[in-house]
């Protein structure tokens, strides 16, 4: 059993880690904050988007050819090359927040044989797929902390000059969402667009009054300018979203360690009262045991000095 310097020198440790994780849980919750601004500020804009791309697609001539217009059918599903985006974070206590999301993509790379492509962010990211030997075709070097649409727009710009030459055939994206305390792996498909081949193959009901659209200089480019915005508020989006996600997380996971922290201090605290209570009873034993023994010592001396003096 440890004594009483131990448990005192444990208790003190505890004591600093809990500071640290108290620390670590205030800084996640103004930041969760500051990320549900930002992700409400962007669902307005990304929606949006996708309601004009609707509505273009929807009014398009028949004839009319562009990029992401394809679907990529016509390629057999087992030689489709495919790309994924993992968002991941730079550091871990945030419980099972990059666990999840790297063993979603995995299942998904597993069942694809040697196709595809990884687009990682985040520094746990780069080090899992590294570790285990899993080229990494683009490592955005840049913290998945504070994302910006800057760096939305530097993902999207890569992720499309691979498909525009097409040496991807389909990009899917890997995140995490929140809803409310809880937060959940996602895996979509980004390219191509299935709304779009959805809304193509769909006639409008009979008698239905269309919109009348110029479009100009043509549809196509129309399509060239609004579908790679769309891409762009998508990965911010998910950027946002994860960014949420890993504060809602490490805020769990570090409430839970200061409950733990408490239980921890509370069950050392009264180790240290029984210890110190053993002691002080021990002590005490001790100082009446040696009284008796004096005691037995001096009347042992008088009575052989009486002895003694007869």
């Amino acid at each position: 059993m440890a004594n009483i310097k131990e448990i005192k020198d444990r208790i003190s440790s505890v004591s600093d880690t809990m500071k640290i994780t108290n620390a670590m849980y205030l800084i996640s919750s103004t930041k969760l904050r500051k990320a549900k601004k930002m992700l409400l500020d962007t669902e307005p804009f990304f929606f949006s988007t996708k309601a004009m791309i609707e509505r273009v697609v929807s009014h398009l001539p028949a004839e009319t050819e562009n990029i992401f217009l394809e679907t990529r059918t016509d390629i057999p599903e087992r030689e489709r090359r495919r790309g994924y985006i993992i968002f991941t974070d730079d550091k871990g206590m945030a419980g099972a927040y990059n666990h999840n999301v790297l063993k979603l993509a995995e299942e998904h790379i597993r069942a694809d044989g040697d196709k595809w492509k990884l687009f990682v962010i985040g520094e746990l990211g780069r080090f899992h797929f590294t570790s285990r030997n899993m080229p990494i075709e683009e490592s955005f070097l840049f913290t998945s902390q504070n994302p910006t649409l800057h760096r939305a727009r530097k993902i999207a710009a890569e992720i499309l000059e691979y498909y525009y030459d097409r040496k991807i055939d389909e990009f899917y994206i890997v995140y995490t969402t929140i809803h409310g305390s809880t937060c959940e792996a996602r895996f979509e498909k980004l390219l191509p667009l299935d709304f779009i081949a959805q809304i193509r193959a769909e006639a409008p009901p009979e008698g239905m009054m269309l919109e009348e659209f110029l479009m100009e200089p043509s549809p196509s480019a129309i399509l060239d300018n609004i579908v790679p915005n769309y891409i762009t508020g998508f990965i911010y989006g998910a950027l946002v979203e994860s960014f949420c996600s890993v504060q809602n997380s490490r805020m769990q996971a570090m409430d839970a360690a200061n409950k733990n922290a408490e239980k921890m201090i509370s069950e050392l605290k009264k180790n240290y009262n029984r210890q110190r209570q053993a002691q002080i009873t021990q002590e005490i034993t001790e100082v009446v045991s040696g009284a008796k023994a004096l005691k037995r010592s001096k009347e042992a001396k008088v009575r052989k000095s009486e002895r003694t003096s007869t």
